[in-house]
Order: C-alpha cells, then sequence, then structure tokens
C-alpha cells in the first residue's frame, strides 16, 4: 500500500491513510506550559476527505468536549519542497492557526511551526504515527525555549470506523 510508503515516494500521499471516519480517543493537558500534570479525557469522531486531487486532504472534529465544539484541518503538499503544511481551525477562533510544516520519515511524521501562546512566541510540533490500516495517533507538543524541551499537552487515538 502505497501511502504506507511515505520513505519511497515522493511525500504526495503520506496522508491518504487518514482518509474516512475515525472513533478518537483524547487526553488533553488542563494547561499548557505552566507545569501541569492534570489530563482531561474525552471522544470526538472525524472524517477525512481528499483534496486537490489527491495534493491534499481535509477533515472535520466533531466532540461535546465544549458544547458545539466543532474544528477542522487542511492539509497541503508542495510538490516543489516534499513538505506538508497543516492548518487548523476550530468554531472557537474562527481562524486558522499557524501552519505546522514538515514530511514523513516511514510511518511517523514530525511538523512544526511557530505560534504564540499568552502573549510569549513558542514552538509548535505534530507527531502523526501510523499504526497500520485502522489505527493512527496524533500528538502535539509545545515548546517556549526554542525548541529545546517540549511538553506534550494533547494526544488523539485514532481507529477507524467501517
Amino acid at each position: 500500500m502505497q501511502a504506507q510508503l511515505g520513505s519511497e515516494t515522493d511525500g504526495a500521499r503520506d496522508f491518504d491513510f487518514l482518509t474516512g471516519r475515525w472513533r478518537i480517543h483524547n487526553r488533553r493537558l488542563m494547561e499548557r506550559l505552566k507545569g501541569c500534570t492534570e489530563w482531561e479525557e474525552f471522544e470526538a469522531v472525524s472524517q477525512a476527505r481528499p483534496l486537490l486531487s489527491g495534493m491534499g486532504n481535509e477533515d472535520d472534529f466533531r466532540t461535546d468536549w465544549r458544547p458545539g465544539f466543532v474544528g477542522m484541518t487542511v492539509r497541503l503538499y508542495d510538490p516543489a519542497t516534499r513538505l506538508w503544511s497543516i492548518y487548523w481551525a476550530s468554531n472557537q477562533r474562527g481562524v486558522f492557526e499557524p501552519p505546522v510544516i514538515g514530511a514523513f520519515s516511514r510511518d511517523v511524521g514530525t511538523f512544526e511551526g511557530g505560534d504564540v501562546l499568552d502573549g510569549k512566541p513558542i514552538r509548535v510540533r505534530f507527531t502523526w504515527t501510523r499504526q497500520g490500516p485502522t489505527r493512527a495517533r496524533w500528538e502535539q507538543a509545545f515548546s517556549d525555549d526554542g525548541g529545546q524541551t517540549w511538553e506534550s499537552n494533547w494526544v488523539m487515538q485514532h481507529e477507524r470506523i467501517p
């Protein structure tokens, strides 16, 4: 299956595995970059669809974690750089957050970018791990020291819905 052989392709199909419907178990740190150790857990569902004849995809993210919460991700592949840009938005703010950019090496994709938290610049890292045809893992981490140390603050375990 080409989508699971990212290191053997140009990378344009690396997110094909995500197409379809998913049940997602979330673990989210209550406060970020404040030494917090308290996590909240909740369930969500998502559906991912291809865009631009396979040069990207988008998904929606729905949960009762916060009443009426809806999020979406747009992922776009640049064949010139062989890098993906990942954009997130939710109905809480109504804007795309700054993108994280990166690529897959085998079954692990690492994507980083800059953002601002509480008025201070931070680095953001998404790590996608393909775990076969029915499972995937996503993790978000923040760094406030330029990427020397990272705090994992949100983990999603995806299970495909048949």
